[in-house]
């Protein structure tokens, strides 16, 4: 590493010493199992709504073998507030394939992991580093803004390829878990005080509005069916007081 990367990655050390959020339950143990958990949560969700949802799942089931034998329903009962429902699905799925499939056992290759349902290179990833503690590369949106607003100050519609290289000179060999967790944490605090700096990746993409959405009327449409209760437009609006345009 030249002098500036060297820079870069005392700054990011020291933040994560002094501030980094060290008593994240899923951090505490090194399970795959948990990691998936955790990782299917926090996709577009925020740390602080899924703190207690986790806890609550890892609660009900504790093991990949009592979410596997679960059913679907009593998995998307647990999931109820986090959205994008689709991820518990796949966990549930991924859950099932590691049980019958492997035996209860995760894999322990890129490759293994991209094999499951739901699970994309981020997450496999995620799962490697910081389950396995091996040194792979990893980028997510608080990577994102840690790189960009380092060494792209003045650049606009930054490629994951610029930055990628970068990430990988600068990744710690000797401990990548705690490596991630402290550029996640310091990317988290540059977006709370700098603002959305990802704007700048040519990944960047506007997230839809929630309220008003599909994605809205589809959640109403399951908490009515997981409630028992009946499923017509009427009860879906009356679900829904602040939907507008009556599209249901």
């Amino acid at each position: 590493m030249n002098k500036r990367e060297q820079k870069f990655v005392a700054v990011v050390w020291e933040y994560y010493d002094t501030s980094g959020r060290h008593t994240l339950p899923w951090r505490k143990a090194h399970n795959p199992y948990k990691i998936l958990v955790s990782e299917m949560m926090l996709q577009q969700t925020q740390v602080e709504r899924v703190l207690p949802k986790y806890k609550a799942f890892i609660k009900e089931f504790p093991t990949i073998k009592h979410v596997a034998a679960a059913s679907l329903g009593e998995v998307l009962r647990l999931w109820q507030g986090l959205g994008y429902n689709r991820r518990a699905k796949f966990l549930h799925q991924a859950a099932q394939v590691v049980v019958t499939k492997h035996k209860m056992v995760f894999p322990r290759t890129r490759e293994g992991l991209e094999a499951l349902p739901g699970i994309g290179s981020y997450t496999a990833g995620a799962i490697l580093a910081f389950a396995y503690n091996q040194p792979v590369t990893l980028i997510e949106t608080n990577v994102r803004q840690v790189y960009l607003h380092h060494f792209f100050k003045k650049a606009e519609k930054v490629p994951d390829s610029q930055l990628l290289p970068l990430i990988e000179k600068t990744l710690s060999k000797d401990c990548p878990r705690k490596w991630y967790w402290a550029l996640m944490d310091y990317g988290s605090y540059l977006k709370r005080t700098q603002g959305n700096i990802t704007r700048k990746s040519k990944q960047y993409v506007v997230q839809s509005k929630f309220a008003g959405s599909d994605r809205q009327i589809r959640g109403a449409i399951l908490r009515l069916m997981l409630q028992g209760g009946r499923c017509t437009s009427e009860e879906v609006q009356r679900s829904l007081p602040e939907f507008e345009g009556g599209r249901v």
